[in-house]
């Protein structure tokens, strides 16, 4: 059996100036065209964020609002630049709401041109009104660690699959 090796990078949004705007570049001080180019290079993006009173983090919601720019971007066979990246979800919180936040971002990753593969969210909510966040587990529960496996390894056969088919471009 062979193993497939896979690098990773985290990137923390709210460390980083990523100003207002639909574009993949607003100017003087903006930190997002630097990430973006990370974006497109990496063959999987997994979104990652917090409820907050039943929605997105705003930070998330941000850089949904950067990604807009890919509605007009196209690769050099016409296609949307984000064709043939996959995306996944991984929301926390102390309240419901991770199925409504994630199908937020999935339809937001849909109209940009990510593919969502099946089971691509992990997610933990704790008792609502509850002061017990995720960081403060002792351990991960067994159902997100499932979760997690099932997203990453969804991803990853959605993403050679693409690799080695790339969408049909209009060309």
């Amino acid at each position: 059996m062979s193993l497939n090796v896979a690098s990773t990078e985290t990137i923390w949004l709210a460390d980083h100036v990523i100003k207002p705007g639909v574009s993949s570049d607003e100017g003087d001080g903006d930190e997002w065209p630097a990430i973006r180019a990370k974006i497109l290079a990496a063959d999987i993006l997994i979104v990652g964020t917090p409820i907050w009173l039943g929605q997105p983090g705003s930070v998330a919601k941000r850089a949904l609002e950067r990604m807009d720019a890919f509605l007009e971007e196209t690769d050099d066979q016409g296609r949307m630049v984000s064709y043939g990246k996959v995306a996944g979800v991984a929301v926390v919180g102390n309240e419901d709401g991770a199925h409504h936040v994630s199908s937020e971002i999935y339809q937001a990753l849909n109209d940009l041109g990510f593919t969502i593969p099946a089971n691509a969210l992990a997610y933990w909510v704790g008792e609502a009104m509850g002061s017990t966040n995720f960081v403060d587990l002792e351990k991960t529960p067994e159902v997100v660690t499932s979760m997690v496996s099932t997203l990453v390894r969804n991803a990853a056969h959605l993403a050679r699959l693409l690799k080695n088919s790339q969408y049909p471009s209009d060309q």
